[in-house]
Protein backbone atom coordinates (compact mmCIF):
# COMPACT_ATOMS: atom_id res chain seq x y z
CA UNK A 1 0.00 0.00 0.00
CA UNK A 2 1.34 3.40 -1.00
CA UNK A 3 1.52 6.04 1.70
CA UNK A 4 2.37 9.73 1.66
CA UNK A 5 6.03 10.60 1.36
CA UNK A 6 8.02 12.84 3.68
CA UNK A 7 6.99 14.04 7.14
CA UNK A 8 3.41 13.47 8.27
CA UNK A 9 3.21 14.95 11.77
CA UNK A 10 0.99 17.97 10.97
CA UNK A 11 -2.22 17.04 9.15
CA UNK A 12 -4.81 19.54 7.94
CA UNK A 13 -8.24 18.11 7.12
CA UNK A 14 -10.35 20.23 4.77
CA UNK A 15 -13.99 19.62 5.66
CA UNK A 16 -15.72 18.20 8.74
CA UNK A 17 -18.01 15.78 6.93
CA UNK A 18 -18.24 12.18 8.08
CA UNK A 19 -15.22 11.18 6.02
CA UNK A 20 -13.09 14.04 7.28
CA UNK A 21 -14.07 13.40 10.90
CA UNK A 22 -13.39 9.68 10.54
CA UNK A 23 -9.94 10.44 9.14
CA UNK A 24 -9.27 13.00 11.88
CA UNK A 25 -10.14 10.52 14.66
CA UNK A 26 -7.98 7.75 13.21
CA UNK A 27 -5.09 10.14 12.65
CA UNK A 28 -5.36 11.59 16.14
CA UNK A 29 -5.42 8.07 17.53
CA UNK A 30 -2.22 7.37 15.61
CA UNK A 31 -0.49 10.32 17.26
CA UNK A 32 -0.74 12.95 14.52
CA UNK A 33 -1.41 16.64 15.16
CA UNK A 34 -4.70 17.29 13.36
CA UNK A 35 -6.47 20.52 12.43
CA UNK A 36 -9.90 20.42 10.75
CA UNK A 37 -11.06 23.46 8.76
CA UNK A 38 -14.80 23.59 8.02
CA UNK A 39 -16.59 26.34 6.11
CA UNK A 40 -19.92 25.85 7.93
CA UNK A 41 -20.55 26.72 11.57
CA UNK A 42 -21.32 23.09 12.42
CA UNK A 43 -19.76 19.72 11.53
CA UNK A 44 -21.39 17.16 9.28
CA UNK A 45 -21.06 18.24 5.66
CA UNK A 46 -23.94 16.54 3.85
CA UNK A 47 -25.12 15.15 7.21
CA UNK A 48 -26.23 18.61 8.25
CA UNK A 49 -29.03 20.01 10.36
CA UNK A 50 -31.66 22.72 9.85
CA UNK A 51 -33.69 24.12 12.74
CA UNK A 52 -36.74 26.28 12.06
CA UNK A 53 -39.66 27.24 14.31
CA UNK A 54 -39.05 24.36 16.70
CA UNK A 55 -38.63 21.75 13.94
CA UNK A 56 -35.29 19.94 13.62
CA UNK A 57 -34.47 18.45 10.22
CA UNK A 58 -31.64 16.30 8.99
CA UNK A 59 -30.60 17.69 5.62
CA UNK A 60 -28.75 14.66 4.25
CA UNK A 61 -28.81 10.94 5.00
CA UNK A 62 -31.69 9.65 7.11
CA UNK A 63 -30.54 6.07 7.69
CA UNK A 64 -27.61 4.71 9.67
CA UNK A 65 -26.38 1.26 8.74
CA UNK A 66 -23.33 -0.44 10.23
CA UNK A 67 -23.06 1.85 13.28
CA UNK A 68 -20.02 -0.17 14.32
CA UNK A 69 -18.05 1.94 11.83
CA UNK A 70 -18.86 5.06 13.85
CA UNK A 71 -17.77 3.07 16.89
CA UNK A 72 -14.53 2.16 15.13
CA UNK A 73 -13.68 5.82 14.53
CA UNK A 74 -14.46 6.70 18.14
CA UNK A 75 -12.47 3.71 19.41
CA UNK A 76 -9.41 5.07 17.59
CA UNK A 77 -9.16 7.67 20.37
CA UNK A 78 -10.34 5.35 23.14
CA UNK A 79 -13.99 6.37 23.13
CA UNK A 80 -17.07 4.14 23.18
CA UNK A 81 -20.07 4.55 20.87
CA UNK A 82 -22.75 4.25 23.60
CA UNK A 83 -21.11 7.11 25.51
CA UNK A 84 -21.70 9.45 22.57
CA UNK A 85 -24.83 8.27 20.75
CA UNK A 86 -28.19 6.85 21.76
CA UNK A 87 -29.10 4.63 18.81
CA UNK A 88 -32.71 3.60 18.19
CA UNK A 89 -33.08 0.51 15.97
CA UNK A 90 -35.89 0.94 13.45
CA UNK A 91 -38.55 -1.69 12.96
CA UNK A 92 -39.72 -1.81 10.28
CA UNK A 93 -36.72 -0.49 8.40
CA UNK A 94 -39.00 0.61 5.57
CA UNK A 95 -42.70 0.48 4.93
CA UNK A 96 -43.10 -0.03 1.20
CA UNK A 97 -46.26 0.83 -0.75
CA UNK A 98 -47.20 -0.45 -4.21
CA UNK A 99 -49.48 0.72 -7.02
CA UNK A 100 -51.96 -2.13 -6.41
CA UNK A 101 -52.62 -0.75 -2.93
CA UNK A 102 -50.65 -3.42 -1.06
CA UNK A 103 -48.03 -2.75 1.57
CA UNK A 104 -44.95 -4.63 2.72
CA UNK A 105 -42.96 -3.92 5.86
CA UNK A 106 -39.24 -4.58 5.54
CA UNK A 107 -37.64 -6.07 8.67
CA UNK A 108 -33.95 -6.76 9.23
CA UNK A 109 -34.69 -9.98 11.10
CA UNK A 110 -34.92 -12.62 8.34
CA UNK A 111 -37.47 -14.74 10.21
CA UNK A 112 -39.81 -11.78 10.72
CA UNK A 113 -39.34 -10.63 7.14
CA UNK A 114 -40.07 -14.11 5.82
CA UNK A 115 -43.25 -14.18 7.89
CA UNK A 116 -44.26 -10.79 6.47
CA UNK A 117 -43.65 -11.95 2.91
CA UNK A 118 -45.56 -15.18 3.50
CA UNK A 119 -48.54 -13.26 4.89
CA UNK A 120 -48.65 -10.67 2.10
CA UNK A 121 -47.44 -12.72 -0.90
CA UNK A 122 -47.05 -16.40 -0.10
CA UNK A 123 -44.78 -19.16 1.22
CA UNK A 124 -42.80 -19.73 -1.99
CA UNK A 125 -41.71 -16.10 -2.08
CA UNK A 126 -40.80 -16.23 1.61
CA UNK A 127 -38.60 -19.27 1.00
CA UNK A 128 -36.95 -17.48 -1.93
CA UNK A 129 -36.31 -14.49 0.28
CA UNK A 130 -34.48 -16.63 2.86
CA UNK A 131 -32.28 -18.08 0.11
CA UNK A 132 -31.55 -14.56 -1.11
CA UNK A 133 -30.52 -13.52 2.42
CA UNK A 134 -28.07 -16.40 2.45
CA UNK A 135 -26.65 -15.16 -0.85
CA UNK A 136 -26.37 -11.56 0.41
CA UNK A 137 -24.64 -12.70 3.59
CA UNK A 138 -22.08 -14.71 1.66
CA UNK A 139 -21.66 -11.81 -0.78
CA UNK A 140 -20.97 -9.39 2.06
CA UNK A 141 -18.39 -11.66 3.68
CA UNK A 142 -16.58 -12.19 0.38
CA UNK A 143 -16.68 -8.52 -0.59
CA UNK A 144 -16.12 -6.45 2.50
CA UNK A 145 -12.53 -7.11 3.49
CA UNK A 146 -10.91 -7.28 0.05
CA UNK A 147 -13.02 -4.86 -1.98
CA UNK A 148 -14.48 -2.28 0.43
CA UNK A 149 -12.32 -2.03 3.54
CA UNK A 150 -8.95 -1.94 1.80
CA UNK A 151 -6.67 0.48 -0.03
CA UNK A 152 -5.57 -0.75 -3.43
CA UNK A 153 -3.08 0.82 -5.82
CA UNK A 154 -3.41 -1.38 -8.91
CA UNK A 155 -6.27 -3.43 -10.39
CA UNK A 156 -4.33 -6.64 -9.87
CA UNK A 157 -4.29 -5.95 -6.12
CA UNK A 158 -7.83 -7.35 -6.26
CA UNK A 159 -6.69 -10.76 -7.47
CA UNK A 160 -7.54 -12.60 -4.26
CA UNK A 161 -9.37 -15.85 -3.52
CA UNK A 162 -12.47 -13.77 -2.74
CA UNK A 163 -12.52 -12.45 -6.30
CA UNK A 164 -12.94 -15.99 -7.59
CA UNK A 165 -15.54 -16.57 -4.89
CA UNK A 166 -17.52 -13.53 -6.12
CA UNK A 167 -17.29 -14.70 -9.72
CA UNK A 168 -18.58 -18.14 -8.80
CA UNK A 169 -21.44 -16.58 -6.82
CA UNK A 170 -22.51 -14.49 -9.81
CA UNK A 171 -21.46 -11.21 -8.23
CA UNK A 172 -20.57 -9.75 -11.63
CA UNK A 173 -23.91 -10.50 -13.22
CA UNK A 174 -26.66 -7.87 -13.29
CA UNK A 175 -28.35 -7.22 -9.96
CA UNK A 176 -31.91 -7.46 -11.28
CA UNK A 177 -31.26 -10.84 -12.84
CA UNK A 178 -29.60 -12.13 -9.68
CA UNK A 179 -32.51 -11.03 -7.50
CA UNK A 180 -34.92 -12.80 -9.85
CA UNK A 181 -33.08 -16.07 -9.29
CA UNK A 182 -34.63 -16.02 -5.81
CA UNK A 183 -37.69 -13.77 -5.99
CA UNK A 184 -40.56 -13.52 -8.45
CA UNK A 185 -43.01 -10.99 -7.02
CA UNK A 186 -42.49 -7.37 -8.15
CA UNK A 187 -42.92 -6.15 -4.59
CA UNK A 188 -40.07 -8.12 -3.08
CA UNK A 189 -37.90 -7.51 -6.14
CA UNK A 190 -38.33 -3.76 -5.78
CA UNK A 191 -37.90 -3.66 -2.02
CA UNK A 192 -34.60 -5.55 -2.24
CA UNK A 193 -33.09 -3.88 -5.31
CA UNK A 194 -34.12 -0.20 -5.27
CA UNK A 195 -31.02 0.48 -3.15
CA UNK A 196 -28.96 0.39 -6.37
CA UNK A 197 -30.15 3.96 -6.82
CA UNK A 198 -27.95 4.92 -3.87
CA UNK A 199 -24.99 3.87 -6.02
CA UNK A 200 -26.28 5.92 -8.94
CA UNK A 201 -27.22 3.00 -11.17
CA UNK A 202 -30.36 1.03 -11.94
CA UNK A 203 -30.84 -2.59 -10.83
CA UNK A 204 -30.87 -3.49 -14.53
CA UNK A 205 -27.31 -2.26 -15.09
CA UNK A 206 -25.81 -2.55 -11.58
CA UNK A 207 -23.54 -5.48 -10.84
CA UNK A 208 -24.89 -8.01 -8.36
CA UNK A 209 -22.05 -7.08 -5.99
CA UNK A 210 -24.13 -3.98 -5.17
CA UNK A 211 -26.56 -6.27 -3.43
CA UNK A 212 -24.23 -5.54 -0.52
CA UNK A 213 -26.14 -2.25 -0.07
CA UNK A 214 -29.36 -4.21 0.46
CA UNK A 215 -27.50 -6.41 2.93
CA UNK A 216 -26.31 -3.43 4.96
CA UNK A 217 -29.82 -2.12 5.59
CA UNK A 218 -32.33 -4.88 4.89
CA UNK A 219 -30.36 -7.61 6.71
CA UNK A 220 -27.82 -5.93 9.00
CA UNK A 221 -30.38 -3.38 10.18
CA UNK A 222 -30.99 0.36 10.40
CA UNK A 223 -30.74 2.69 13.37
CA UNK A 224 -31.35 6.38 13.93
CA UNK A 225 -29.55 8.34 16.64
CA UNK A 226 -31.80 10.10 19.12
CA UNK A 227 -31.69 13.72 18.02
CA UNK A 228 -31.31 12.84 14.34
CA UNK A 229 -28.54 11.75 12.01
CA UNK A 230 -26.64 14.99 12.60
CA UNK A 231 -25.82 13.69 16.07
CA UNK A 232 -23.25 11.40 14.42
CA UNK A 233 -20.91 14.20 13.25
CA UNK A 234 -21.60 16.09 16.49
CA UNK A 235 -20.39 13.05 18.45
CA UNK A 236 -17.38 12.48 16.22
CA UNK A 237 -16.36 16.13 16.35
CA UNK A 238 -16.81 16.17 20.13
CA UNK A 239 -14.61 13.11 20.59
CA UNK A 240 -12.01 14.56 18.22
CA UNK A 241 -11.87 17.84 20.13
CA UNK A 242 -11.61 15.96 23.44
CA UNK A 243 -8.52 14.20 22.15
CA UNK A 244 -6.64 17.18 20.85
CA UNK A 245 -7.97 17.74 17.33
CA UNK A 246 -8.37 21.45 16.53
CA UNK A 247 -11.68 22.15 14.79
CA UNK A 248 -12.17 25.55 13.21
CA UNK A 249 -15.63 26.31 11.89
CA UNK A 250 -16.64 29.17 9.61
CA UNK A 251 -13.31 28.78 7.81
CA UNK A 252 -13.40 28.33 4.05
CA UNK A 253 -10.31 26.97 2.31
CA UNK A 254 -9.55 28.80 -0.94
CA UNK A 255 -6.63 26.74 -2.22
CA UNK A 256 -4.00 24.17 -1.35
CA UNK A 257 -0.54 25.66 -1.59
CA UNK A 258 1.89 23.28 -3.22
CA UNK A 259 5.30 22.96 -4.75
CA UNK A 260 4.98 20.63 -7.70
CA UNK A 261 3.04 17.63 -6.46
CA UNK A 262 3.70 18.34 -2.78
CA UNK A 263 1.20 20.28 -0.63
CA UNK A 264 2.80 22.67 1.83
CA UNK A 265 -0.15 24.54 3.33
CA UNK A 266 -3.80 25.44 2.93
CA UNK A 267 -4.88 29.02 2.31
CA UNK A 268 -8.23 30.29 3.56
CA UNK A 269 -10.44 32.90 1.94
CA UNK A 270 -9.18 35.41 4.49
CA UNK A 271 -5.62 34.75 3.32
CA UNK A 272 -4.55 32.82 6.41
CA UNK A 273 -1.91 30.18 5.74
CA UNK A 274 -1.94 26.92 7.72
CA UNK A 275 1.22 24.85 7.13
CA UNK A 276 0.72 21.13 6.62
CA UNK A 277 2.82 18.02 6.19
CA UNK A 278 -0.26 16.24 4.82
CA UNK A 279 -3.59 17.57 3.55
CA UNK A 280 -6.67 15.36 3.78
CA UNK A 281 -9.48 16.67 1.58
CA UNK A 282 -13.13 15.96 2.42
CA UNK A 283 -14.44 18.38 -0.21
CA UNK A 284 -16.28 16.70 -3.10
CA UNK A 285 -13.40 15.17 -5.04
CA UNK A 286 -14.00 16.66 -8.52
CA UNK A 287 -14.57 20.11 -7.00
CA UNK A 288 -11.43 19.74 -4.88
CA UNK A 289 -9.29 18.95 -7.93
CA UNK A 290 -10.71 21.96 -9.77
CA UNK A 291 -10.93 24.57 -7.03
CA UNK A 292 -8.30 23.60 -4.48
CA UNK A 293 -5.63 21.99 -6.64
CA UNK A 294 -6.27 23.92 -9.87
CA UNK A 295 -6.42 20.70 -11.89
CA UNK A 296 -8.81 19.54 -14.60
CA UNK A 297 -7.61 16.03 -15.49
CA UNK A 298 -9.44 13.86 -18.02
CA UNK A 299 -9.91 11.17 -15.38
CA UNK A 300 -12.16 13.60 -13.49
CA UNK A 301 -13.84 15.21 -16.50
CA UNK A 302 -14.92 11.81 -17.83
CA UNK A 303 -16.90 10.92 -14.68
CA UNK A 304 -20.59 10.08 -14.96
CA UNK A 305 -22.68 11.15 -12.00
CA UNK A 306 -25.53 9.63 -10.06
CA UNK A 307 -29.04 11.00 -10.27
CA UNK A 308 -29.80 13.82 -7.87
CA UNK A 309 -32.82 14.49 -5.67
CA UNK A 310 -35.32 17.14 -4.78
CA UNK A 311 -35.71 17.15 -0.99
CA UNK A 312 -38.64 18.90 0.67
CA UNK A 313 -38.35 19.40 4.44
CA UNK A 314 -41.75 20.07 5.96
CA UNK A 315 -42.98 21.04 9.39
CA UNK A 316 -46.67 20.14 9.50
CA UNK A 317 -49.75 19.98 11.67
CA UNK A 318 -50.80 16.79 9.88
CA UNK A 319 -50.21 13.32 11.26
CA UNK A 320 -50.44 10.16 9.19
CA UNK A 321 -50.70 7.26 11.66
CA UNK A 322 -50.08 4.60 9.02
CA UNK A 323 -46.56 5.84 8.33
CA UNK A 324 -43.41 4.17 9.57
CA UNK A 325 -40.18 6.09 10.06
CA UNK A 326 -39.15 5.44 6.44
CA UNK A 327 -41.81 5.03 3.76
CA UNK A 328 -41.07 4.06 0.16
CA UNK A 329 -43.84 4.68 -2.37
CA UNK A 330 -43.29 2.91 -5.69
CA UNK A 331 -44.93 4.12 -8.87
CA UNK A 332 -46.37 1.72 -11.43
CA UNK A 333 -43.34 2.22 -13.65
CA UNK A 334 -40.12 0.47 -12.59
CA UNK A 335 -37.69 0.03 -15.45
CA UNK A 336 -39.07 3.22 -17.02
CA UNK A 337 -38.29 5.28 -13.92
CA UNK A 338 -34.59 4.44 -14.11
CA UNK A 339 -34.56 5.03 -17.86
CA UNK A 340 -36.01 8.49 -17.35
CA UNK A 341 -33.68 9.49 -14.53
CA UNK A 342 -30.42 8.01 -15.80
CA UNK A 343 -30.65 7.52 -19.57
CA UNK A 344 -33.00 10.29 -20.69
CA UNK A 345 -32.26 12.65 -17.78
CA UNK A 346 -35.90 13.59 -17.38
CA UNK A 347 -38.08 14.12 -14.35
CA UNK A 348 -40.07 11.05 -13.36
CA UNK A 349 -43.44 10.82 -15.08
CA UNK A 350 -44.60 8.19 -12.55
CA UNK A 351 -42.65 9.00 -9.39
CA UNK A 352 -41.24 6.65 -6.81
CA UNK A 353 -40.38 8.52 -3.63
CA UNK A 354 -39.42 8.33 0.02
CA UNK A 355 -41.11 10.00 2.98
CA UNK A 356 -39.26 10.00 6.30
CA UNK A 357 -41.33 10.85 9.37
CA UNK A 358 -38.42 12.31 11.33
CA UNK A 359 -40.08 12.66 14.72
CA UNK A 360 -42.13 9.47 14.66
CA UNK A 361 -39.72 7.77 17.07
CA UNK A 362 -38.13 10.96 18.44
CA UNK A 363 -40.86 13.45 19.42
CA UNK A 364 -38.36 16.14 20.40
CA UNK A 365 -37.64 16.90 16.74
CA UNK A 366 -40.92 18.79 16.36
CA UNK A 367 -43.15 20.98 18.54
CA UNK A 368 -45.84 19.19 20.53
CA UNK A 369 -48.60 17.98 18.25
CA UNK A 370 -46.58 18.74 15.10
CA UNK A 371 -44.65 16.55 12.68
CA UNK A 372 -41.40 16.82 10.72
CA UNK A 373 -41.21 15.19 7.29
CA UNK A 374 -38.32 14.64 4.90
CA UNK A 375 -39.61 14.02 1.37
CA UNK A 376 -37.20 12.84 -1.33
CA UNK A 377 -37.97 12.60 -5.05
CA UNK A 378 -35.11 11.32 -7.23
CA UNK A 379 -34.35 13.67 -10.12
CA UNK A 380 -31.79 13.89 -12.90
CA UNK A 381 -28.55 15.58 -11.89
CA UNK A 382 -27.54 19.07 -12.97
CA UNK A 383 -26.07 17.87 -16.28
CA UNK A 384 -29.68 17.41 -17.50
CA UNK A 385 -29.87 21.16 -18.08
CA UNK A 386 -33.14 21.68 -16.19
CA UNK A 387 -33.50 25.34 -15.23
CA UNK A 388 -34.41 24.93 -11.58
CA UNK A 389 -34.86 28.67 -11.12
CA UNK A 390 -37.92 28.29 -13.39
CA UNK A 391 -39.02 24.80 -12.39
CA UNK A 392 -38.47 25.07 -8.64
CA UNK A 393 -41.98 26.19 -7.57
CA UNK A 394 -43.71 24.08 -10.18
CA UNK A 395 -41.91 20.94 -9.08
CA UNK A 396 -42.53 21.66 -5.42
CA UNK A 397 -46.24 21.80 -6.19
CA UNK A 398 -45.94 18.56 -8.16
CA UNK A 399 -44.32 16.88 -5.18
CA UNK A 400 -47.18 17.94 -2.91
CA UNK A 401 -49.76 16.80 -5.47
CA UNK A 402 -48.18 13.34 -5.77
CA UNK A 403 -47.96 13.01 -1.98
CA UNK A 404 -51.65 13.74 -1.63
CA UNK A 405 -52.40 11.18 -4.34
CA UNK A 406 -50.35 8.59 -2.46
CA UNK A 407 -52.38 8.93 0.73
CA UNK A 408 -51.04 12.04 2.48
CA UNK A 409 -54.37 13.80 2.53
CA UNK A 410 -54.20 17.57 3.01
CA UNK A 411 -50.41 17.54 2.99
CA UNK A 412 -50.14 20.93 1.32
CA UNK A 413 -52.63 22.62 3.64
CA UNK A 414 -50.82 21.28 6.71
CA UNK A 415 -47.46 22.84 5.90
CA UNK A 416 -46.23 25.34 8.49
CA UNK A 417 -42.52 25.34 7.57
CA UNK A 418 -40.85 24.18 4.37
CA UNK A 419 -37.43 24.11 2.75
CA UNK A 420 -36.77 22.75 -0.74
CA UNK A 421 -33.38 21.60 -2.03
CA UNK A 422 -32.97 21.00 -5.77
CA UNK A 423 -30.01 19.78 -7.87
CA UNK A 424 -29.06 23.42 -8.42
CA UNK A 425 -28.83 23.88 -4.65
CA UNK A 426 -26.69 20.74 -4.23
CA UNK A 427 -24.37 22.09 -6.92
CA UNK A 428 -24.16 25.48 -5.21
CA UNK A 429 -23.15 23.66 -2.01
CA UNK A 430 -20.13 22.20 -3.76
CA UNK A 431 -21.36 18.89 -5.14
CA UNK A 432 -20.24 18.19 -8.69
CA UNK A 433 -23.15 17.95 -11.16
CA UNK A 434 -25.54 18.69 -8.28
CA UNK A 435 -25.29 15.01 -7.33
CA UNK A 436 -25.29 14.33 -3.57
CA UNK A 437 -24.63 10.64 -4.36
CA UNK A 438 -21.42 11.57 -6.25
CA UNK A 439 -20.05 9.68 -9.25
CA UNK A 440 -22.20 6.71 -10.27
CA UNK A 441 -20.92 3.22 -9.48
CA UNK A 442 -20.69 2.03 -13.05
CA UNK A 443 -18.16 -0.73 -13.71
CA UNK A 444 -15.47 1.74 -14.81
CA UNK A 445 -16.11 3.93 -11.75
CA UNK A 446 -15.99 1.16 -9.18
CA UNK A 447 -13.17 -0.22 -7.03
CA UNK A 448 -9.74 0.47 -8.56
CA UNK A 449 -11.36 2.44 -11.40
CA UNK A 450 -12.95 4.96 -9.04
CA UNK A 451 -10.88 8.13 -8.42
CA UNK A 452 -8.08 7.23 -6.01
CA UNK A 453 -7.61 8.66 -2.55
CA UNK A 454 -3.92 9.61 -2.90
CA UNK A 455 -2.63 12.37 -5.16
CA UNK A 456 0.91 13.65 -5.49
CA UNK A 457 3.19 13.21 -2.54
CA UNK A 458 0.89 14.08 0.34
CA UNK A 459 -2.70 14.95 -0.65
CA UNK A 460 -5.28 12.39 0.46
CA UNK A 461 -9.00 12.32 -0.33
CA UNK A 462 -11.92 11.04 1.68
CA UNK A 463 -15.67 11.04 1.10
CA UNK A 464 -18.12 9.54 -1.37
CA UNK A 465 -16.25 10.70 -4.48
CA UNK A 466 -13.31 8.41 -3.81
CA UNK A 467 -12.99 4.77 -2.72
CA UNK A 468 -14.89 2.78 -1.60
CA UNK A 469 -17.84 4.99 -2.60
CA UNK A 470 -21.27 6.28 -1.67
CA UNK A 471 -23.24 5.86 1.55
CA UNK A 472 -22.62 6.54 5.22
CA UNK A 473 -20.76 3.24 5.86
CA UNK A 474 -18.56 3.71 2.78
CA UNK A 475 -17.73 7.30 3.70
CA UNK A 476 -16.76 6.28 7.23
CA UNK A 477 -14.53 3.56 5.78
CA UNK A 478 -13.04 6.11 3.38
CA UNK A 479 -11.89 8.17 6.36
CA UNK A 480 -9.97 5.23 7.81
CA UNK A 481 -8.52 4.37 4.39
CA UNK A 482 -7.38 8.00 4.07
CA UNK A 483 -5.72 7.81 7.48
CA UNK A 484 -3.94 4.64 6.41
CA UNK A 485 -2.41 6.51 3.48
CA UNK A 486 -0.70 8.62 6.15
CA UNK A 487 0.15 6.21 8.95
CA UNK A 488 -0.01 2.75 7.39
CA UNK A 489 -2.24 -0.15 8.36
CA UNK A 490 -4.72 0.43 11.21
CA UNK A 491 -6.79 -2.09 13.22
CA UNK A 492 -9.71 -3.38 11.15
CA UNK A 493 -13.40 -3.70 11.70
CA UNK A 494 -14.13 -7.37 11.08
CA UNK A 495 -17.46 -7.83 9.35
CA UNK A 496 -19.40 -11.00 9.99
CA UNK A 497 -23.12 -11.26 9.24
CA UNK A 498 -24.03 -7.81 10.43
CA UNK A 499 -21.70 -7.63 13.39
CA UNK A 500 -18.29 -6.05 13.64
CA UNK A 501 -15.49 -6.42 16.13
CA UNK A 502 -12.14 -4.73 16.48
Amino acid sequence: MRTVSGPSERVVVVGAGLGGLSAALHLAGAGRSVTVLEREEIPGGRAGRLVDAGYTFDTGPTVLTMPELVGDALAAVGESLPDWLDLMPLDPIYRTYYPDGSRLDVHSDPARMAAEIEAVIGPDEAAGYLRYVDFLTELYRAEYGDFIDRNTDRPWDLLTPNLLRLVRMGGFRRLDGKVRQYLSDPRTIRSLSFQAMYAGVSPFTALAIYGVISYMDSVAGVSVPRGGMHEIPVAMAGAAAKHGVTLRYGTTVRTIERTGRRATAVITESGERTPADVVVVNTDLPVAHRDLLGRDPWSIRRLRYSPSAAVLLVGSDRHYPATAHHNIHFGASWRGTFAELIDRKRLMSDPSLMVTHLNRDDPGLAPAGRHAYYVLFPTPNATAGIDWSRHRTRYRDEMVRVLEERGYSGFGDGIEVEHLTTPADWEARGMAAGAPFAAAHTFWQTGPFRPGNLWGENVVFTGSGTRPGVGVPMVLVSGRLAAERVVGQLPRVTADAGTARR
